[in-house]
């Protein structure tokens, strides 16, 4: 026979795992995109962005309607391998629609990294920049995460055996 607590325990394990999948559906749906979040990693767009920025992209800005001017984030064109966040310098061609980008403090574009981008590379338009709170995911790496989520089960199982303790009428050691 389950215990209360253990009922408990495993109703409010349930009810954090469904807030957080809400969460991120609600941002999946709002922003259009599966990852809605990316953290600046390199100087190429340097002075609008910092490395370490957190950026916040929206898929609904079509790739029809991005113009000079826009910061794109999209799949590097020649082997798609890492995501690259550049400025829209030029539209190129419009039947298929490719453009050509450029990290503001590059000195030119870059065949294969720059160009030619397709609406298969696209991922989304930067909507919001919240600066240096990419640190933060990237403080909570591992194994820093492993510690944290180690802590977070920790302190709720202790919660568990001390409120069953309680209840069990034995007094705290």
């Amino acid at each position: 026979m389950v215990s209360t607590s253990t009922r408990k325990l495993a109703k409010d394990a349930a009810m954090v795992g469904g807030a957080l999948l809400a969460v991120w559906l609600g941002l999946m749906i709002v922003f259009g995109t599966p990852n809605p979040f990316y953290v600046v990693a390199s100087g190429s767009m340097v002075p609008a962005l910092e490395v370490h920025d957190l950026l916040v992209i929206s898929a609904h800005e079509s790739f029809g309607g991005v113009i000079p001017g826009d910061v794109i984030v999209f799949n590097r064109p020649s082997d798609n391998d890492r995501v690259i966040v550049h400025r829209v310098a030029a539209i190129l061609d419009e039947d298929p629609r490719t453009i050509r980008t450029k990290g503001d403090a590059n000195p030119a574009s870059m065949p294969g990294t720059d160009f030619p981008i397709t609406e298969q590379n696209y991922l989304g338009t930067v909507v919001h920049v919240l600066p240096q709170v990419g640190l933060l995911p990237k403080m909570i790496q591992p194994p820093v995460n492993y510690i944290i989520i180690a802590g977070i089960v920790g302190f709720i199982l202790a919660k568990h055996f001390h409120s069953k303790k309680q209840q069990d009428g034995r007094p705290d050691a």
